[in-house]
């Protein structure tokens, strides 16, 4: 759970697309299904072919690096002119096939997607011999759990964001984190390059 929970480009996406009430549900199954994929391969042995071919994850990291940089700028110009959590306000729906686009954007584009679900969490797994679907089984239930909270639960919230100024805050930390990550994963990548 603690590799699941960890803030990041993902999970601030599902948090602001659960405080617009969005699209949740798909967004919710696209991230838990996509973990749940990807913690079963690494129990199927996929790591050690990540870990044979680096060049994979570099590719990965310097297109996450773009599109991280992209949705920062776009946070951005968001919290320049904030908008409020209300149908009039001018901020429009996003249809389900853009949306969906960039939840898997955020997903399959993250290389630590990788590093953590399955070379981590696959090697962990393999070390409980028979029992390892098992463990895969409670870590795919503990990423749908997490999801689900994360993007229905964000709706306790929206007081809060009726607000302009909270908009602004919020996109301005998305903004920040994105960018941070976006320097992470560029510095990672000139370091093994």
């Amino acid at each position: 759970m603690s590799l699941i929970v960890a803030i990041g480009a993902q999970n601030a996406f599902v948090l602001r697309q659960g405080l617009r009430k969005e699209h949740v549900l798909p967004i919710v199954i696209v991230c838990a299904g996509t973990d749940a994929l990807l913690i079963c391969a690494g129990i199927a042995g996929v790591g050690a072919l990540i870990l044979a071919a680096p060049w994979v994850l570099v590719v990965v990291r310097w297109v996450g690096v773009a599109f991280l940089v992209l949705y920062g700028v776009l946070a951005a110009k968001r919290a320049i002119r904030p908008g409020e959590l209300d149908p009039a306000s001018g901020v429009g729906p996003v249809g389900l096939w853009p949306t969906l686009a960039a939840c898997l954007a955020f997903t399959w584009l993250n290389p630590h997607v990788y590093l953590d679900t399955v070379v981590l969490m696959g090697t962990v797994g393999n070390g409980y011999g028979d029992a390892r679907w098992w463990f895969a089984l409670g870590a795919a239930l503990a990423s749908a759990v997490w999801f689900t909270a994360l993007g229905f639960g964000a709706r306790m919230l929206r007081p809060v964001f009726r607000s302009p100024v909270a908009w602004r805050v919020l996109d301005v930390l998305i903004a920040l984190m994105m960018f941070a990550i976006a320097v992470t994963l560029a510095v990672e990548a000139l370091a093994e390059g």
